[in-house]
């Protein structure tokens, strides 16, 4: 009788332990009942803590486990910690959001556990069939965690959106993944940039492929054109579940495209930088103009995620060593100025209502100051005014720009860093100038007041040690150029 071998699985422990987390903690649910839901919540939250551990504890030279489908390396660990974190922010912060919409059920926690063991598949992909396994694990996941909030119109619209528009998109990008295997004759990364490096230039059949698989990716971070279904849900899924669409599946994602066009693809840069140039060019456009005219806040972080990531494709647009450093810093950055924001969105709450509309943080400095000061660190981050965070993110991007030569992008880069730092700017003078209107609810919840203070002090001090992120955001690059 014939015998397989078991694949050494040490290098994907942390995804194995998340799924048989999320495993476990729906049989706690099922028995538990409705009441099942704070506790649930928290164990999701320690788990998380524990996959960030075997993370870390994994972190080495690189190594390839299930068949040389999976991969474990330094831009791996970098990753996955930061789509840890957004998990682990994302259910902090929506348990009492969650308790006061009266939607607090155990399925939630296991959903955002099981599509965070998708992203953490993505990240670890070497091969076009784990890297559609991981992707789908992640879909399916956010398509119900969108449409959670079932009895309102909006979530459930949000939720069908992007099922839709989703499907349409994994579809093209397994078109494109099946055009590439047809031409290369294979589906593992190593195989591929074998097969493919054999020109100067590409064949027109796997440039294609390339292309679709674009497609697919750059509606996962939600890339113009291809950004339509971003405003809609984000506005209309339930808050805690935006604030987790807009760090952990974007860092994820961002990831992926990072190993896909580098890792099998990295010699034909010149071939596919175009298109990347272009969905750049495209998304810090349209995430500049198109968010002036907003009065929502959650569609006004839509277009301000659209924008953030036409930011970081200008370092994948560089093909460089240095533009995928760039790349990792921004996110990373990214992720706290992020949760914070939306941490403060979820605080706007008035007679316990929610509030959404921009208008509704007037005079926000003389009812609630500390909550104003959080905001107003985030919203000058996000312009990229020094000396917070995210101008060190803008300039390594644009730097890893015009080292690469491509000096158009860098200044169309930061002409629209330039006009969309009015949005931004509007809602600290709507705080602090403006009349205020009636206080937002208290008590804000000592969970919450943690997210927040975690994310200002990082956002706003993070250039007295920024070696922390820098240093382990090169040897992250590094390791996706081994030559």
């Amino acid at each position: 009788m014939p015998s397989f071998p078991l694949p050494p699985l040490s290098p994907a422990l942390p995804e194995i332990f998340l799924a048989a987390a999320s495993m476990a903690l729906l049989l706690f649910g099922v028995f538990r009942g409705e009441r099942a839901a704070r506790e649930a919540s928290w164990l999701a939250a320690l788990a998380l803590v524990v996959a960030v551990v075997l993370v870390l504890g994994g972190g080495g030279p690189r190594q390839l486990a299930l068949y040389g489908m999976f991969v474990t390396d330094a831009f791996a660990v970098f990753m996955k910690v930061l789509v840890l974190l957004g998990g682990i922010f994302a259910i902090v912060m929506s348990i009492r959001w969650n308790e006061q919409a009266r939607i607090a059920r155990f399925e939630f926690p296991v959903l955002v556990l099981l599509a965070t063991t998708g992203m953490m598949m993505m990240v670890s992909a070497a091969d076009l069939i784990s890297l559609y396994i991981g992707l789908e694990l992640q879909s399916l996941s956010l398509y119900v965690l969108a449409g959670f909030k079932r009895d309102t119109v909006r979530s459930a619209e949000a939720g069908l959106k992007y099922f839709v528009l989703g499907a349409l998109a994994s579809g093209m990008m397994l078109y494109g993944c099946s055009m590439v295997y047809g031409f290369a004759g294979a589906t593992d990364f190593a195989t591929l940039a074998a097969t493919l490096s054999g020109g100067e230039t590409l064949a027109i059949g796997p440039l294609v492929g390339i292309v679709f698989v674009v497609v697919g990716l750059a509606f996962k971070v939600s890339a113009v054109p291809f950004h339509m279904w971003t405003p809609d849900v984000y506005e209309g899924a339930p808050t805690p579940v935006t604030a987790f669409f807009s760090v952990a599946p974007k860092v994820a994602a961002i990831a992926l495209f990072l190993r896909v066009m580098i890792e099998p693809f990295g010699g034909y840069v010149a071939d596919w930088r175009q298109v990347i140039w272009l969905i750049s060019v495209a998304s810090m456009v349209l995430g500049s103009v198109a968010a002036i005219n907003q009065s929502n806040f959650k569609r006004l972080m839509a277009y301000s995620s659209i924008g953030h990531i036409g930011y970081a494709l200008i370092g994948l647009a560089a093909g460089s060593k240095e533009g995928v450093e760039s790349v990792l810093i921004y996110m990373a950055i990214y992720v706290f100025m992020n949760v914070g924001t939306f941490a403060v969105i979820l605080l706007m709450r008035r007679n316990g209502e929610d509030v959404e509309a921009i208008d509704d943080l007037q005079g926000l400095a003389q009812t609630h100051p500390a909550l104003a000061l959080s905001l107003a660190i985030f919203m000058f981050a996000m312009a990229g005014i020094p000396p917070l965070s995210g101008f060190f993110g803008k300039l390594y991007v644009f730097m890893a720009a015009i080292n690469a030569e491509l000096y158009v992008l860098a200044v169309i880069g930061v002409v629209t860093s330039v006009v969309g730092a009015y949005y931004y700017i509007r809602i600290v003078k709507l705080m602090y100038f403006d009349a205020p209107k009636p206080a937002f609810d208290r008590p804000f919840g000592a969970e919450m007041s943690a997210v927040l203070a975690v994310t200002a002090v990082v956002t706003l001090f993070f250039f007295i040690a920024p070696s922390v992120v820098v240093d382990s955001a090169a040897a992250a690059a590094a390791s996706l150029f081994p030559g």
